[in-house]
């Protein structure tokens, strides 16, 4: 296990910079996700870190060392990428022990190595095979297994799941974190899917541009995003963004939504007046014929445990979730409430902060 730490750290190619002074501190053991749209620069930080790309200004510490320009192959990391990269000519354990065997470990070492890795993974009854006889899932296990015979101090996943249908994503999500719990090495895992980073992580590192947005335990962010992006990104559905404007009705505040609806929210320090941005969860929304907002629907979605409704509020999209089997039609207006704690309330600027 290694602590890592980034201070100040960019990356430019040519004039374009990508990364600009990033700083991150990850400690022992932990299981770090990196998580952004396409383009924010998880992968190319995650390169950084292996080696596999120059750090333009700033410093990478591991386990207390500069390690700026120490090269891939002495940093002990271990990395897997979203393509497996088998040898096809091999079989599982000839892929396995490539590493070690290269570095001319003893072969009493290597069949140890190569034994643990796959009690591990779970890949005993496929040490035979090659490449071609396994399903994608069994790949990603082996990618993993080359990985561990390096028992390495650190661990580096780039999109692993990406190439996977999704009900191996969600089961190799699973057998992922169970590796990690056994263990225990420091890990950073790059994705794009918030639910992996939702489920498997000890802390989100939301990146946006270059920059991190945001970091903390993953129910930290869902429940208190710091501006729109964050909480616009993180959670399935998305949260639903209506402009209105902070008032105070009676003492109580309000936001009151373009159509003069007025939707109690939670006591902030916001001036009477104040153009506000509200964010409000997709299951936030629950029905009642009193409630202060209305929808018109647009499109029902039923997916099983849950229905899904996409439609208008305010006369901006929104998205809602209920669990009941009363379904709505296209063109009903539902009339909705929310309570006040679960509506967060935006600035209104382009930052989008929270207030």
């Amino acid at each position: 296990m290694a602590t890592l730490e980034l201070v100040d750290v960019s990356k430019r190619f040519g004039a374009v910079t990508v990364i600009e002074r990033l700083s991150l501190a990850i400690a022992k053991g932990e299981f770090v996700v990196l998580v952004g749209p396409s383009g924010c620069g998880k992968s190319t930080l995650l390169r950084m870190i292996a080696g596999l790309e120059t750090i333009s200004e700033g410093e990478l510490i591991i386990e207390g060392k500069r390690a700026n320009e120490i090269p891939p192959q002495k940093r002990d990391i271990s990395m897997v990428f979203q393509s497996y990269a088998l040898f096809p000519h091999m079989t599982v354990r000839g892929n396995i022990a490539f590493g070690p065997r290269i570095r001319g470990e003893p072969p009493t070492r290597v069949e140890t190595a190569i034994r643990r890795a796959s009690g591990v993974l779970k890949l005993d009854a496929f040490l035979a095979r090659m490449p071609r006889q396994l399903s994608g899932g069994q790949r990603q296990r082996v990618a993993m297994g080359r990985a561990i015979v390096r028992n390495p101090r650190l661990f580096l996943f780039d999109e692993p799941l990406s190439n996977l249908d999704a009900k191996l994503r969600v089961q190799m999500r699973t057998e992922i974190k169970a590796l990690h719990q056994r263990l225990e090495t420091t890990s950073i895992y790059v994705t794009h899917d918030q639910i992996e980073a939702m489920t498997m992580a000890d802390r989100i590192v939301v990146m946006n541009g270059g920059r991190i947005e945001q970091i903390g335990a993953p129910l930290a962010v869902y429940d208190r995003p710091v501006n729109r992006f964050v909480a616009g990104f993180i959670g399935s559905p998305a949260m639903s963004f209506l402009e209105a404007r902070f008032r105070r009705a009676g003492g109580r505040p309000v936001a009151v939504l373009a159509d003069g609806s007025a939707l109690p929210v939670g006591e902030v320090a916001c001036a009477d007046g104040r153009p506000v941005v509200v964010g409000i969860r997709p299951d936030s929304f629950r029905r009642d014929p009193e409630g202060p907002i209305t929808m018109t629907v647009e499109v029902v979605e039923p997916t099983g445990p849950e229905i899904h409704l996409y439609g208008r509020v305010a006369g901006t999209e929104a998205r809602a979730v209920f669990r009941d089997r009363n379904l709505p039609r296209p063109g009903d207006r539902l009339r909705l409430a929310v309570e006040p704690r679960e509506v967060h309330l935006f600035d209104a600027g382009e930052k989008g902060a929270r207030l």
